[in-house]
């Protein structure tokens, strides 16, 4: 085990000093503003999966998480002028508090009533956010950013390594949760709720947990996203394509360890950055839909499941 966190850890800062090389020697813009979505998807992916995949609670309100994100950060620009890692840290404490407040609310439902008690926080958040015109309402909110400081040469790849740091922070989390009591816990009432809570196991504040952690990991995600775009708008922010990209990602690419949602969002995070470039952003919808629809008929466990099914075949072998 401590040598599995050394070998995770090592990799982890070869990571970060990969892009922080790439912001001095890669010239192209391009490859910064598609490289911070996909690692933005990396995050949401593991933290929808540290509640949808742990605890097997599948959750649709992903794009109120982020965008919620989004806007505490533009509230605090507006209003104080925040830098990045304040908007970051106060995003990350008002997520948890709303995964509380939310977990609270829905949490004693199960299966579908929990999803679509999920979508109906979307609906509720983005709705408020509308009509609150101190943040632009409907029509959207310019957003100045400030100078960008060394050693990066543009804002751009500032984020992309804000960002980084962040895949970082939430997959080291949950590679905590899943091998700690917490993990054992989740997966013990996944698999059988009432049987988990007959045995002891505190299935209410485990749910609790998981949600607070996932809903401050997803505000996080999205709060550098009004610096990126320099604009934000309810109708992005909240769009509903981000709850079914990350639970496409997390179910592709496997709940039953931590690398699934890692692997799914980086397949299908670049599936559709060269379909955008290539073909059409529309496009990436049917696509997100047909590999879906493919892994959950034939192989209901993702890109985990069938390694792990590859090597149980060479072991009788």
């Amino acid at each position: 085990m401590k040598r599995n966190a050394i070998a995770f850890w090592g990799f982890a800062l070869l990571f970060l000093a990969a892009i922080l090389l790439s912001a001095q020697f890669v010239a192209n813009e391009y490859w910064f503003f598609a490289g911070y979505v996909i690692l933005q998807f990396i995050v949401l992916s593991v933290a929808w999966s540290i509640l949808g995949g742990y605890a097997g609670y599948v959750n649709f309100g992903t794009s109120a998480f982020f965008g919620v994100g989004v806007y505490t950060a533009v509230f605090l620009v507006s209003a104080i002028g925040a830098p990045l890692a304040l908007q970051i840290a106060v995003a990350a404490i008002v997520g948890a508090v709303m995964g509380f407040a939310v977990g609270l609310l829905t949490l004693r439902m199960q299966g579908i009533f929990f999803s679509i008690a999920t979508i109906a926080v979307t609906i509720v958040v983005e709705t408020t956010v509308t009509n609150w015109r101190s943040l632009g309402g409907a029509a959207g909110i310019q957003i100045q950013r400030p100078p960008v400081t060394a050693p990066f040469h543009s804002y751009v790849q500032m984020l992309v390594f804000v960002q980084a740091l962040l895949v970082v922070l939430s997959v080291a989390i949950s590679r905590y949760i899943q091998n700690s009591w917490i993990g054992r816990g989740l997966q013990a009432l996944r698999d059988d709720e009432l049987a988990a809570e007959c045995t002891g196991v505190p299935t209410l504040r485990l749910k609790m947990t998981a949600c607070v952690i996932s809903g401050a990991l997803m505000c996080a995600a999205g709060a550098p996203g009004a610096m990126y775009l320099q604009y934000a708008d309810p109708a992005s922010a909240f769009n509903l394509n981000y709850s079914v990209s990350v639970l496409a990602m997390a179910l592709i690419g496997g709940t039953a360890h931590w690398i699934g949602p890692v692997i799914g969002a980086i397949l299908l995070g670049v599936t559709q950055q060269l379909l955008t470039v290539t073909i059409s952003s529309e496009v990436n919808v049917l696509v997100l839909g047909v590999m879906l629809v493919l892994f959950v008929v034939g192989a209901p466990e993702g890109i985990i499941g069938l390694f792990r099914k590859g090597r149980r075949s060479e072991g009788k072998a």
